[in-house]
């Protein structure tokens, strides 16, 4: 248990909750959550009374991506200690940034995402690492780094790419465009359209828990190898974080940022070639 992250050993034996619990930050992620995140998933994966997990977000939203404290740093120049060294390995093929999404497919049994409210950028890439997820029709989800000038990098070109064809995975990436829950379904990012996304996931939760744990393990194994095998990942993974590296702080993205604080349109200087 932490003040950011909970995580609830619920009625129902071998069912846990993991809370996001930031709700007057709209459950942003700062430092101390990237950290709290990272120690949660560790602990479910080394659990072998765990059947099944559901992720779900405290208060109005399930996650609104970054916290705004971050992208403020960005545009003062400063180092964030979020963004420093990405390319660094610091848990297993991931940086932590990585790892808050990624860890969810080290969990060695199902993770479902319960997701109402907004869902944006690392947000969006926490619960793109569920095996599955259940939303309200009126849930919002975005790809949404373009609006900061960066580029997904929480393992979100490999998890958005597992899921949605090419050419919508570019159209989200590129442009940061905002999705309803039931678009969300339709394009293959949320798995289920839900009432009450937590209880529904919790109940399903229950059901798994129910099955053989080792039979469930063992085609979690194989799933997570069949969809985007070990190799593939990494190498996606560093790819993000060499990408990153290279924007972060550059005039571009840092005059993103501003006209975004600023509620202005961007001035944006023509790359170089």
């Amino acid at each position: 248990m932490s003040d950011t992250v909970q995580v609830i050993r619920t009625d129902h034996e071998g069912v846990v909750e993991v809370r996001l619990n930031r709700p007057d930050k709209m459950n942003a992620i700062s430092t101390e959550m990237f950290a709290d995140l990272a120690a949660a998933g560790e602990s479910l994966k080394n659990d072998p009374t765990v059947r099944a997990v559901v992720v779900s977000g405290e208060g109005r939203c399930f996650c609104a991506g970054l916290d705004m404290g971050n992208f403020s740093k960005m545009a003062e120049g400063q180092p964030s200690s979020t963004t420093e060294g990405l390319e660094k390995r610091t848990h297993g093929d991931s940086n932590l940034a990585q790892y808050v999404a990624m860890v969810w497919r080290d969990v060695p049994v199902p993770v479902i995402a319960a997701v109402h409210g907004v869902c944006f950028g690392g947000g969006l890439q926490i619960a793109l690492g569920a095996d599955f997820r259940y939303a309200t029709p009126d849930s919002q989800w975005a790809v949404m780094e373009i609006k900061w000038g960066l580029v997904p990098d929480m393992g979100g070109m490999v998890l958005v790419n597992e899921l949605v064809r090419p050419d919508v995975a570019r159209e989200l990436c590129y442009t940061g465009r905002i999705l309803s829950g039931q678009e969300a379904l339709d394009v293959g990012l949320a798995t289920r359209i839900a009432g009450n996304p937590r209880e529904e996931a919790l109940t399903q939760a229950q059901a798994i828990a129910g099955k053989s744990p080792d039979a469930i393990r063992a085609m979690k194994r194989m799933l997570n190898d069949a969809i985007t095998p070990k190799e593939q990942a990494a190498r996606i993974l560093l790819e993000e974080s060499r990408e990153q590296d290279a924007i972060i702080g550059s005039p571009n993205q840092v005059e993103a940022v501003y006209a975004n604080l600023e509620k202005r349109a961007p001035r944006f200087l023509d790359p170089k070639v």
